[in-house]
């Protein structure tokens, strides 16, 4: 049977900033197989998140909407079974789908999760939120019938072992696999990043980005960078055996990779958490394509988000994309026809707050709804300034430009593109106010 398409392969960390990536920036040499994969695939310089939360970044990436569209826009909620989603559309165009490792969208915590709310995906080897189900050395997945999969060893490379087991099965068909990894995220009743054994010990004395620099007095960072850095180079090596597995089947030349992240991580510089907030380290994530369509080791200058990506691999599949997705499909961009490209991105954020960002080339402009909780509600009508930086004066946004006359008409336009943004997500268009 001829192919209908090419197979897909994304590889989704959790909580991994941009700058950790050399093919970004970084020195380390962490990434030696990602940074091969951008050098002949190509690399989205600016990428982001559209909300900074595990469960509703993840629901957009499986819907192509934003998080409060779905209804989970906090964790804990369940993705609805009436929602299109990737699985159910490339099951209906033929391929093979599955999913491993981190789900976060059924609201079942440490319970499988049931057939109903597993998005569509037909082989399955997840946790709902494998934080509570597992430690980076021992716990459990489910498998299809809901049973209990032990292991032990590191947990990336038991995902990764999966998925190599995966891929050689296959036929003829084509596959969608998504392999959902929980590192670098911290194991939460830790309360700590873990690296693999001997890891940490190498990054010692690593390199600090500059915002945890110029936030010397704050956050966990000095303790826990070591581990993340650990996290990151051992995930690095699990998506090189994904790779080399695919040029054993000779798959390499007819599949798609993306590789990405659901958010970024500030070290509780920000907040008394990790990531909930619209500041780069929270929000900026690595975002990587090779494969038909993908070649030449292009890099991509414009503003992407996590939320275009259904779209975008819908595309490059050959497959029709729903037009109710909020998602812009990126293949214009890499092809150098979109000329009419946004060139900004729009986020919610949750349960830190209930907020509304856009980040535009040079502007980051926050606003939030004072007297609610995160938790509470997920839009308002009522929103007040909180955050302005010039990104290209201050790209560790140290400096507040909230309140200061002169940059008054700045944030008059901003304020009228935000609440643009907010109408075209589908939410009712608020009043925004000066902060007090």
């Amino acid at each position: 049977m001829e192919q209908i398409g090419p197979n897909i392969l994304v590889f989704l960390t959790d909580q991994q900033r941009w700058d950790t990536a050399g093919c970004y920036g970084n020195e380390m040499q962490l990434t030696p197989n990602l940074d091969a994969m951008a050098g002949k695939g190509v690399r989205f310089r600016h990428s982001f998140t559209c909300q900074p939360v595990c469960g509703p970044a993840r629901a957009s990436l499986q819907t192509g909407l934003y998080a409060a569209a779905t209804g989970v826009w906090h964790n804990g909620l369940a993705l609805g079974t009436d929602h299109v989603t990737l699985a159910k559309l490339f099951n209906q165009a033929g391929y093979r789908t599955g999913y491993i490792g981190k789900w976060h969208l059924s609201g079942t915590n440490d319970e499988p999760v049931p057939e109903p709310l597993r998005g569509g995906y037909r082989y399955w080897l997840a946790a709902d939120v494998p934080e509570f189900t597992s430690h980076p050395y021992e716990g459990i997945y489910y498998d299809n019938d809901n049973n209990p999969v032990r292991f032990e060893g590191y947990r990336t490379d038991f995902l990764t072992e999966r998925a190599v087991d995966f891929i050689r099965r296959q036929a003829d068909e084509p596959f969608f696999l998504f392999v959902s990894y929980l590192e670098p995220h911290q194991q939460n009743d830790w309360n700590r990043l873990v690296a693999p054994d001997g890891y940490a010990e190498r990054y010692r004395d690593c390199y600090v980005p500059g915002d945890l620099a110029a936030s010397e007095s704050k956050g966990d960072w000095k303790e826990q960078l070591p581990d993340y850095y650990g996290m990151c180079a051992r995930l690095d090596e699990c998506l090189g055996k994904l790779l080399t597995t695919l040029a054993e089947t000779g798959r390499a030349e007819n599949t798609i990779v993306l590789f990405t992240s659901d958010h970024g991580c500030h070290f509780r510089t920000r907040n008394d958490e990790y990531k909930r907030s619209c500041h780069e380290a929270s929000i900026r994530t690595p975002m990587v394509f090779s494969g038909p369509g993908f070649r030449g080791g292009a890099t991509i200058d414009q503003l992407v988000s996590l939320v275009d990506v259904p779209a975008t691999l819908l595309s490059a599949a050959g497959l029709e994309v729903p037009r109710h997705m909020h998602g812009r499909d990126m293949m214009p961009l890499v092809g150098g026809s979109a000329e009419d490209w946004q060139n900004e991105v729009f986020l919610q954020i949750s349960e830190s707050q209930v907020g509304r960002a856009i980040r535009t080339e040079r502007w980051k402009y926050s606003a939030v709804i004072p007297d609610k909780e995160g938790l509470q509600v997920s839009a308002g009508e009522l929103y007040v300034d909180d955050y302005l930086y010039d990104l290209e004066a201050d790209p560790y946004e140290q400096e507040n430009l909230i309140g200061r006359e002169q940059y008054r008409p700045i944030l008059e336009k901003l304020r009228q593109r935000l609440k643009k943004r907010i109408v075209e997500a589908g939410e009712t268009e608020p009043t925004i106010k000066p902060a007090v």
